[in-house]
This record gives structure tokens, sequence and C-alpha cells, in this order.
């Protein structure tokens, strides 16, 4: 007798956290959706860097890594505060990028986010800059192709899952491949 209320209790116990598991399971399906937001209004001659950082002074920190190596580039810079009054926090050099950088964080909408729009410069001359600020958690992504950002919103707010950076590859790279790239590099001056 005591071994089936044994194990009578134990199946009542393997139940409840069975039904545990499937509520949880539930309200996740029920609260998350996966959306997809495209980073529009890029100038054609500009670049974005996308990434996500985490103090209110990653403004001013981003924007001193950037002038730092070249002060000549035109940028504008957007930090969603994730705390606090969550506004789109602004910085840069240039009033239409700033302005371009604004918007798009603002549509995203993840906390934490930021996006750097630039012009006469090119990610990679501050990438490692910007991975030397302390607050920079990551970098999602540094392109001048179209950008869409995969985004997880549930009632607290929004995250970013990843991106989409440019278009899916046509082909495998053959020697005629290999022989385009290594000229570019060069004409561009990135190679000697």
């Amino acid at each position: 007798m005591p071994l089936l209320i044994f194990l009578l209790y134990t199946i009542i116990i393997v139940v409840k956290m069975i039904g545990v598991v499937i509520k949880l399971y539930l309200e996740t399906e029920e609260f998350m959706e996966l959306k997809v937001v495209k980073i529009e209004e890029i100038p054609e001659d500009a670049n974005i860097i996308l990434g996500q950082t985490h103090f209110i002074k990653s403004v001013e920190d981003i924007y001193e890594a950037i002038v730092n190596i070249n002060p000549s580039i035109k940028f504008g810079i957007a930090f969603s505060e994730a705390s606090g009054k969550c506004l789109v926090r602004v910085d840069g050099n240039d009033e239409e990028l700033k302005k371009i950088a604004s918007k798009n964080a603002f549509k995203i909408g993840a906390g934490h986010l930021f996006i750097i729009v630039m012009k006469e410069g090119f990610p990679i001359n501050v990438l490692k800059s910007l991975k030397d600020v302390p607050e920079i958690c990551s970098i999602y992504c540094a392109t001048a192709n179209p950008v869409e950002v995969i985004l997880a919103e549930t009632p607290q707010g929004r995250g970013v899952m990843g991106v989409i950076d440019g278009s899916s590859p046509k082909g495998i790279e053959d020697e005629e491949g290999v022989k385009w790239r290594k000229e570019l590099l060069r004409k561009i001056g990135y190679k000697r």
C-alpha cells in the first residue's frame, strides 16, 4: 500500500510539472512575436553599424571613438535607452545622418540598440575603436548593404535576434573571382 501511495504521489508531481512546462510554453508562444524591420533611408554612399550597448554615456563615447580615428567622417548616432525615459538619444556631426539614425533606431525599438549612419569613411576604419568602447556589448553588422533586423517582441519590449545583411550567395568564387577581389582591394587602397 505505501508503494502505491508513493507511485500515485510521484505521478501527481510529474503531471503538475508537465502542466507548468506546458503553461510556460503556451505563455511564451502567446506573448512572443518575431518581427522584421528594414533599415531605411540610408544614403547610397553611406554605411551603417548596428550594435548593442548598455549605458547612456555610450552616445558620447561612440562619438569620441569615431572622431578620434578621423574627424572628417560624417556620421549620426542613435541609442535606444532601455530604462528610465526610454528615449532615443542622438549625437553626431551631420544633421541628416543623425535624423536617419534616430528614425531607424526608433522604428527598430529594441532597448540598448545603437545605430551609426556614416559617410566619408568606412566601418573598417572605426570598428576596432568601437570594440574598445567599454559599454559596447556586440556589433550586429557593419555594412553598406540593405539590412533587415530580426526582432523578438514580448510585452516587456523588443530585442535583436539577428540581422539579414545583404543578399544570399549566388555561387562560389572561382579563379576569375579571386582575381577580381584582389584587384578591387588594391584599387581601393586596402592592399598594395
